[in-house]
């Protein structure tokens, strides 16, 4: 006899296929940290429209563009790391921290300068690439993953763990340093030290003994290391007799201060700036971005950057307290370092209170190295929230 073909036509394929993509998405939406990515997205798009007022004077938006474009990709990124486990990446660090050293070490060949002296660029045509930028994240993962092995495996509190972790910094500092003269990317690295250092738990007597090596390190880097123009900079806010008529090295800060101060409590309204419109603010799409939401946007504007960076870093330290794993935590706390440092120096070398070294505003300023870094290092960050991990510290 033959068989009756049955009527119920199996699920198509399709369907399936259409059904786990949509369940995978909707996880991703109900467990990745989406408050986060919300706070980064606008904080780049207020960004994109400040640079779009700060540079309608050059007549092109060819940074407006590029901006959005390292906004899609840095999205992507965000993403991409947020669904890949930390441990990893982590696991894999003898090669990142070797191509951490070799990626600096291409600026002593092609190193090219920026908007600045410092020799910090990579240049591929129109792209420019910032090593220092990027190496960052990455530097922040090797070292934490360091500091995990010897709190786990050794003594962080012991000597050969903390000369080898401050061995490690002093090589990105140095390299960072000679290659590119970039004193300001370098003290990037030094705060993230510091931050991760006291929130990893390293007893009150290393930090001592750190500030009596800078105390004698210091002055041979001043006399040795630092050329005048570095030298100037760094005294510039403090001593008023290096450049008492503000047309050299406190030009910038000077212009800086009256931009803010014209804007007062609402601005002058966006591309309406006196000194925005003109060529008075110098860099005033990358390094003095603050600036211009000060003289069109006045006091609001201003506060409301500083909110919305404010709530950046405080979902980053929430994320890296919150996490029961060190080395989620460590990478968590030296990203909120990274973030500080940087806000608390550009915003105070806008106000002339710290020196203009040339560091950029966090999602604000124009850059994509800088965009594409910044969401990278918080698709970590929501990848770490992503996977919660057990009551244990996981040994790599």
């Amino acid at each position: 006899m033959m068989k009756r073909k049955s009527n119920i036509n199996p699920r198509p394929e399709g369907a399936c296929v259409l059904k786990k993509v949509w369940r995978a998405f909707t996880h991703y939406i109900k467990h990745s940290d989406m408050l986060l990515l919300f706070l980064c997205i606008a904080s780049t798009l207020y960004g994109v429209v400040l640079i779009s007022s700060a540079t309608r004077s050059y007549g092109t938006t060819s940074n407006v563009k590029i901006q959005l474009a390292a906004l899609v990709i840095g999205v992507l990124l965000y993403v991409l790391l947020s669904i890949i486990d930390i441990e990893i990446i982590a696991s894999k660090w003898r090669w990142i921290f070797a191509f951490n050293i070799l990626f600096i070490a291409t600026l002593f060949v092609w190193g090219q300068a920026g908007d600045t002296i410092n020799r910090g660029w990579l240049r591929f045509g129109p792209i420019g690439v910032q090593p220092a930028e990027i190496v960052k994240i990455t530097f922040i993962i090797v070292f934490a993953t360091q500091m995990n092995y010897f709190r786990s495996y050794k003594d962080l509190n012991s000597f050969v763990s903390f000369l080898l972790l401050a061995l490690h910094f002093l090589l990105m500092f140095g390299l960072i340093v000679l290659s590119s003269s970039d004193l300001g990317s370098a003290m990037v690295y030094l705060f993230i030290f510091i931050v991760m250092l006291f929130a990893g738990g390293l007893k009150l007597r290393w930090f001592l003994v750190g500030i009596a090596v800078l105390a004698v390190g210091i002055p041979l880097l001043w006399t040795k290391f630092l050329q005048d123009y570095q030298k100037e900079r760094i005294l510039a806010p403090y001593v008023a007799s290096i450049d008492p008529e503000g047309l050299g090295v406190r030009w910038h800060a000077i212009q800086s201060q009256i931009a803010i101060a014209g804007g007062g409590f609402t601005g002058q309204g966006l591309y309406s700036g006196a000194r925005v419109q003109t060529e008075y603010l110098p860099s005033k799409h990358t390094d003095f971005i603050f600036s211009v939401a000060g003289e069109e946007l006045g006091f609001v504007g201003c506060l409301a950057i500083i909110l919305l960076l404010a709530a950046i870093i405080a979902r980053c330290v929430y994320v890296g307290v919150k996490s029961r794993d060190y080395l989620s935590s460590l990478i968590c706390f030296g990203i909120a370092g990274m973030l500080i440092f940087q806000v608390l120096e550009n915003i105070g070398m806008c106000l002339g209170l710290t020196p203009v070294v040339g560091l950029t505003l966090p999602f604000f300023s124009y850059g994509g190295s800088s965009i594409i870094t910044m969401f990278a290092a918080m698709g970590i960050v929501s990848g770490i929230k992503l996977r919660p991990k057990p009551e244990r510290y996981r040994r790599l």
